[in-house]
Order: structure tokens, then sequence, then C-alpha cells
């Protein structure tokens, strides 16, 4: 928290529960919403409260809007039906829909009726498209002429618009309603009042239609430096807009959601303060990778029973000592191929589209990087076992523990560097083609580099090392 907003929080909780409500409201009422909804974040439900009853309507509305989802959970079940339903008719119908959202479906039905007809029918049309697409995420008022319409009749259009949002275009529509394109407001004010729109319309206007994904727009808008697109429906009809605003929040929401998939959890879990409930997320991803492990596990227990049946359970011993070096390393190697295929999906970038490109370049990686990896490797294996002599571990009388003959050692070193190089370049290629697949297939990427895989590759990885130690050592 900044020097200022610390300062401000303080002044807050200072005045909070006393009898000074009035200077409370005079000191919020020259601070921005977010900064308000900062402060609100860090109070109780009671303070919370103070606040609420404190700020006009409109400020409250902000506030609601710009809070964390877990406070945001805590204000719903505090404010009342009515009191949330005449906050959610201070806001444009994007943003009501998507605190509605939030909601249970008993909770919507019951606000819903509150609201005005025609700013509810426009949240429920809004509701009705997928929250991570154009549809979900653009604004339905907007500043639209025809084709026949002159730039006086423009300007009267815009001056009579119920629009409280900066814009820079109107834009411009047939006598059916399809879209034709785009008037910079500029033109408007250049041009002659009897300038036919028909004369100034940009017909090469980007736009997007109702269904496309948000990532996939917000990579529109930042190679073509946009401020506005309009989205247009199946018939390619106007139907609302999306600004530059709120590209910066879903670029936000999709960092977030990424980073949260690669580590082994959801968003979900910053919905509630709840301890509880965030165990609950987290163990949702967890206990799948319990189950991965335990296949590690058995993956090493039939390789000893293996190696025991041989008469080489010490080889066993000193092999599987390094198993986990070999997984962790592998694994590492995964990720990080994973991790810039991921980027480069969500950026955009033309290289990451082109997998026959992306996996000429990361093989070439991972087989200097496998090389390098595997020569090390294989000088620690090497090196370690001699430092700690069988010998010392047994006690005077007993039995020596047995040892690994030269050839043996050799050939467990030989096999550790053979199974690091070959584990780092099937990790590299479950972290290049996965992204790939999951993305070819509806799902989130950034799942293909999260515990799961990480989990699976450990099982792929020993399996590998045990069986190639096994080959050689016969």
């Amino acid at each position: 928290m900044a020097e200022d907003q610390k300062q401000l929080f303080e002044q807050v909780e200072g005045l909070l529960g006393s009898e000074r409500r009035a200077e409370l409201g005079i000191l919020l009422s020259g601070e921005r919403s977010s900064d308000i909804a900062e402060i609100v974040e860090l109070l109780a439900d009671d303070e919370r409260r103070w606040i609420f009853d404190i700020l006009p309507r409109e400020t409250s509305a902000e506030v609601l809007e710009k809070v964390d989802a877990a406070t945001r959970a805590d204000l719903f079940e505090m404010l009342g039906t009515e009191e949330l339903a005449a906050l959610i008719s201070e806001l444009d119908a994007d943003d009501a829909a998507d605190l509605l959202g939030e909601l249970e479906d008993e909770q919507k039905n019951d606000i819903l009726p509150h609201l005005e007809p025609d700013h509810a029918a426009r949240i429920k049309v809004l509701m009705t498209y997928s929250e991570d697409s154009a549809g979900g995420i653009m604004d339905p008022v907007l500043v639209k002429v025809g084709q026949d319409a002159t730039v006086g009749e423009a300007i009267n259009k815009i001056r009579a618009a119920d629009i409280d949002e900066d814009f820079y275009t109107i834009f411009v529509v047939d006598r059916q309603g399809h879209f034709l394109g785009d008037v910079r407001i500029r033109y408007l004010i250049t041009r002659p009042e009897n300038t036919m729109i028909r004369d100034l319309v940009d017909t090469n206007t980007i736009y997007v239609t109702v269904d496309a994904d948000q990532e996939e727009i917000r990579n529109i808008f930042k190679k073509n430096n946009l401020i506005v697109v309009p989205v247009l429906d199946k018939h390619h009809r106007l139907i609302g807009r999306i600004t530059a605003d709120r590209v910066i929040e879903v670029a936000e929401e999709e960092a977030a959601e990424d980073l949260y998939a690669m580590a082994g959890t959801d968003a979900a879990e910053l919905e509630s303060f709840s301890a509880f409930h965030a165990a609950r997320v987290r163990m949702t991803w967890l206990l799948p990778c319990l189950g991965g492990t335990a296949i590690t596990a058995i993956v090493a227990l039939f390789f000893k029973n293996v190696f025991i049946q041989a008469d080489l359970l010490y080889v066993f011993i000193t092999a599987f000592a390094f198993a986990p070096m070999i997984a962790a390393i592998s694994g590492n190697a995964g990720l990080q191929t994973s991790a810039i295929v991921i980027c480069g999906l969500a950026t955009g970038d033309l290289a990451a589209l082109r997998i026959g490109q992306v996996f000429a370049r990361e093989v070439r990686v991972a087989l200097l990087v496998a090389i390098c990896c595997g020569v090390i490797g294989g000088l620690i294996c090497a090196v370690l076992p001699t430092l700690i002599p069988t010998q010392a571990l047994a006690g005077e009388g007993e039995t020596p523990v047995a040892q690994l003959t030269f050839a043996e050692h050799a050939d467990v070193v030989a096999a550790f560097g053979t199974a690091m190089f070959t584990a780092i370049m099937v990790s590299t290629t479950l972290g290049l083609l996965l992204p790939f697949l999951f993305r070819r297939i509806g799902i989130d990427p950034a799942i293909s580099s999260g515990p799961l895989v990480t989990t699976a590759n450990d099982s792929i990885s020993v399996g590998i090392y045990l069986t190639l130690t096994l080959l050689l050592v016969r």
C-alpha cells in the first residue's frame, strides 16, 4: 500500500465508529472509488457497512465493482436484495452482468425484477453469452448512424446519446442494420454539416464476432493499437462495442488464470477468505497429483522386485538414489518449454502458432540442454557413490553390504546419463505438444504445465531410467 493510501486508511479507521460520520463522508467524497475499494477490502463487515451507508449510491456501486472477489462475496451477503439491486442499477450493463454472474441463480432472479426493464433486458442478453467471449465483455450501449445521415445529424445523435464514457468513433450501418464501418469523431468536427456519412465511413474497420474468445480479442487490440472495436452477431449486425479499458481487465484476468493453472490451483480460491474454501480448491488439483505419484511409486516397486529377482538389489538402491534428480531436471526442462509455448499462444505470436517452426527451435535447444545435463549428471552419479563407501554402513561382525563392481558402477552411470538425456527430450516434447493439443480441443493450454503433467513426467522419467539401468547392468 502506497504511503498516501496508508495515511488515508489510518484517517478512515480513526473516524469509523465515532460520531463524526459527516467528517468521514467529506473525507471519502474527494477520493477515487478505486482507492476506497482498497480500503474496504481491509475493513471488517461492520466497518464496511458504515462506508456503504455514507457513500453516495453511484460511488458505492463503483466500489462494489472494484473490490476483489472475496470482499465482494462478503458484501453480497451484507447487502440486502433491494440495496444490491439499487447499486447494480447504477452500473453499465456489461459491469452489472459481470456482478450478477457471480451470484447464485436464486439471487439473480430476486434482483432482476428490481431493475428498470430496459436495463434488465440488456443485462439478460449479455448473460446469455459466455463470460470469456466478446458477447460476455462487450458494452451494448453505443452510437450508430445510418449511411444516409449527414454529419450534422450524426453530431445531434452524439449529443443525445446516453453514454458516460469517452468515445472516438461512431459506427455506421445500412438500412437493414448491417455494419458498414466507422467514422472518426475528428472527421465530424472538421467536415461541413451537410457532408454525407457514407462519404466518410472507413469500410476497413476491424471488428469481432460475438462468439470470439476474449484472449483473441486482446491480441487484436494489441496488434492494431485499437481503442474500441465493434461486436457483430452472426448476421453481421452491430450489437455492441469493446473498449480498451475492458481489454486491459481481460488481459489481467487471463494472466492470472494462466498463473493459477500453471501452479495447480484456480482463481476460485480467491472468491472467499475461508481457508477451508482455498484448501478445497487446491486439493481438487492435488488429489490427482497424489494419484500420479502413487503410479511413480508402483513403477519403482515393480522395478525393485525385478532387480531382486536378478540379485541386483544393491544396484537398484544405488541407482534409485539418483531417480529424483532425473525427474526434477527433466520436469523443469519440460516446464521451460511449455512456458515458452503457452506465452506464445497467449500473446498470439505467429511463431507460436506454427508448430513446425517452434518444434525445430525447441528440439535444438532441448538437445543442447539434454547433452549438458546428461554429461554433468553422469559425472555426479560417478563421483557421489565413491564418497560414501558401502563398508562403512556395516557394523562390526556384520556381513558387509554388497558393493557395486566397477563395471556395474559404470553401467549405472551410463544408464543415468542416457536416461537424463532421454527424459529431457521426452519431457520437452510433452511441454511442446501438449499446449497445442489442449488448445486444439478447447482446454486452457496453461493446464498442460501444471502439476498433473509434471507428475506424469516423473513416472515416465523414472521408468526410463530404471529400464536402462536394468538392461545395461544385466
